[in-house]
């Protein structure tokens, strides 16, 4: 679970890489799922992608599965 603190950037989580509590840079993407070119435009999906300050460790989810 994402947490605040009095850092800069304020966001912190735990890192699975680090196995700590890091600072995180947190974005929303919008992302294609679809190979079929017809199909593109009804297939986008928001994805949550964090990386980890420390370490450099990025990964993402689907917020629809959050």
């Amino acid at each position: 679970m994402a947490t605040t603190d009095d850092s800069f950037n304020g966001m912190t989580e735990r890192c699975d890489a680090c196995e700590l509590e890091t600072l995180h840079e947190v974005s929303v993407q919008i992302r294609t799922e679809s190979l079929k070119k017809e199909n593109a435009q009804f297939s986008r999906e928001p994805y949550r992608v964090r990386e980890c300050q420390r370490c450099g460790n990025r990964s993402s989810q689907r917020m629809n599965n959050a």
